[in-house]
């Protein structure tokens, strides 16, 4: 698989493995962490959140200006590499739960999560660039998208492990507390820190049991402010020990990255090199003077589509977390391994980049076989494709949610009434599956179809402006956690489905231009 792509690939595939393991370990746990270590609701979790997810991609903009500038693209990628790790230790350094000031603590998480998005924006965007200026050497130009597709895979052999860290970690800080996992225990011990004895009745009885079952030594819990502060605290102080595994990973991809620093190519010298009379003549010049305009053009109406893709795929991290936590039977998914448990609904978190590494040799070798025969799709087709196969994951989990009662509802039931209507884990598998093989058939093979039709000069921007696309579908996160919240569940999904068929339309629509524009 790897022998007749560039030496560098798998260096940058590994440095980059190391960065993302760190940042999946953060990714599993942060919604929940939100809600449990403040107190706030899904909608306005989903407000950071989504302002974090947005930060993230479209500081990777400014990181592509900032190294197209410079022209230091590996030096770039090194301070980004060090600014994440500083970002961790912010939000990893311990601190009380319930939090005695809510605009301090909650700034200083803020502040942590805004230094992790501008060390990705330095590092993500150019590291792409760095692998695509691999692939302009015509030896190995005809491996683009193969090449961007085993880059993708080596993202996500650290994601598949990053959430069982977070879990186990925090898993861990609850048993050496004597207390054992309830994903739906935080929000009410909120509820009763808010409004103390006043609280909905059956709230109060289902925090109650709740409170009896998490003991594990069975000791009677008479004093419930005692135990709903004490739970709170050890619950998140495992949450921030998590993360300070986020800062581990950060430090092994900073020592692949810096052994291997000279094996890169350098966009920035490629660049002067192309400026030499001896290697650019007066056609390609002209060339590429007519050809730039119709090049951005193209590169911005795919990029316009995929904001709708990553609306929807990045629903992960956020509503589709809080669905598992709400609706899934949970109690089936139990690991112990003695000196902690894996369990929770950040467990589906590994599920999506476990198919990515599974299905990634399945789907080269299908592409493989097509282009043998002259029928491999051209890169636009299979974004439209795989658009369509997103919106077919949403109707997925629509029809298993049409018999679901809504949020609001839910939370006028008991226990175990909400255990009754609990749905397997496996249509959590089925989702992540569907939407993973729509996941392959766009974001590896839109890198690879930027790299290809930026202007040389731009690469990095390009780079950078690919991932603002996502930073805009990001920012509209918040969208569904309001609709969660507020419609049934099957009409959540049902938008979703909207979104991602009405942008495998408009690609379908513009393939034949892009296919031109990319020859």
């Amino acid at each position: 698989m790897f022998s007749k792509h560039p030496k560098g690939l798998i260096a940058a595939a590994l440095a980059n493995m190391g960065e993302r393991f760190g940042f999946y370990i953060m990714m599993a746990i942060l919604t929940l962490f939100i809600s449990a270590k403040f107190g706030l609701s899904e909608t306005t979790t989903g407000y950071i959140y989504s302002a974090f997810y947005a930060s993230i991609y479209i500081l990777a903009l400014a990181g592509g200006v900032i190294a197209d500038k410079t022209k230091n693209f590996k030096g770039t990628i090194l301070v980004g590499l060090i600014l994440m790790a500083i970002g961790y230790l912010i939000i990893a350094i311990p601190t009380p739960t319930p939090v005695p000031s809510m605009a301090l603590y909650l700034g200083l998480t803020c502040f942590g999560l805004l230094v992790i998005a501008f060390g990705n924006g330095l590092f993500k965007g150019n590291l792409q660039a760095l692998v695509g200026q691999m692939y302009d050497d015509p030896k190995y130009s005809n491996l683009r998208d193969a090449g961007f597709q085993i880059f993708y895979m080596f993202i996500n052999i650290g994601a598949v492990f990053a959430p069982f860290i977070a879990i186990g970690v925090r898993n861990w800080w609850l048993k050496v507390n004597n207390f054992d996992y309830d994903a739906t225990l935080p929000e009410l011990c909120h509820q009763y820190l808010e409004k103390g004895n006043d609280m909905a009745p059956q709230a109060m009885e289902n925090l109650t049991t709740l409170a009896k079952s998490v003991v594990l030594d069975g000791t009677p819990v008479t004093d419930m402010g005692m135990f709903v502060n004490n739970y709170l605290d050890v619950f998140n102080r495992g949450f921030q020990y998590a993360f300070m595994a986020a800062i581990g990973a950060m430090l092994v991809s900073l020592i692949i990255y810096m052994a291997n620093k000279k094996r890169f190519p350098d966009p920035a010298t490629k660049l002067e090199t192309s400026k030499g009379t001896a290697t650019v003549n007066k056609e390609e010049i002209q060339m590429s003077a007519t050809e730039i305009k119709q090049r951005i053009y193209a590169l911005f109406a795919v990029f316009g589509v995929v904001i709708f893709f990553w609306l929807s795929f990045h629903q992960n991290g956020y509503s589709l977390t809080y669905f598992a936590r709400d609706y899934v039977d949970l109690s089936v998914i139990n690991i112990d391994l003695g000196f902690t448990q894996i369990k929770g609904a950040e467990i589906f978190q590994s599920v999506n980049p476990f198919f990515v590494v599974f299905l990634t040799p399945f789907i080269m070798w299908m592409f493989g076989s097509m282009k043998k025969n002259g029928k491999e799709p051209s890169t636009p087709m299979k974004i439209a494709i795989g658009m369509g196969i997103a919106a077919l994951a949403y109707v997925f989990l629509m029809v298993f949610s049409f018999t679901l009662p809504s949020k609001e509802v839910l939370g006028t039931m008991s226990a175990a009434e909400i255990n009754a209507i609990r749905v397997t884990p496996w249509i959590m598998i089925g989702l992540y599956f569907i939407l993973t093989v729509a996941e392959l058939f766009i974001s590896p093979l839109g890198l690879s179809f930027v790299s290809k039709v930026a202007p040389p000069h731009l690469q990095g921007l390009m780079q950078g402006c690919w991932l603002a696309a996502t930073a805009v579908g990001n920012s509209l996160l918040f969208i569904g956690g309001i609709l969660y919240t507020t419609v049934p569940i099957w009409a959540c999904w049902l938008v979703f489905v909207g979104a991602t068929g009405a942008s495998m339309i408009v690609m379908l629509s513009m393939v034949k231009w892009l296919e031109r524009v990319a020859k």
